[in-house]
């Protein structure tokens, strides 16, 4: 499960959290690893799973991380 968005979350827990959650839909194996992190994290977040997360920091200083959390977001919103 997420720690609450204002919560710092450690990497190997985020992984494992990443790793349970469901795949994406489309294939993100060319982009880097914050984008993909930041697309299962929106896409949860959109689904209102057990792993969503919104890490509010990290969006605001990881460009990759935050277009892939909108992506991620707004693509898995539309199901």
């Amino acid at each position: 499960l997420a720690p609450p968005p204002d919560k710092p979350e450690p990497p190997a827990a985020a992984r494992e959290r990443r790793e349970q959650a469901s795949r994406p839909t489309y294939n993100l194996s060319g982009y880097p690893p914050a984008v993909r992190e930041g697309y299962i994290d929106g896409c949860e977040s959109a689904k209102k799973t057990q792993y969503a997360r919104k890490d509010a920091k990290r969006i605001a200083s990881d460009a990759q991380y935050e277009m892939g959390w909108n992506d991620g977001f707004s693509i898995c919103k539309k199901k």
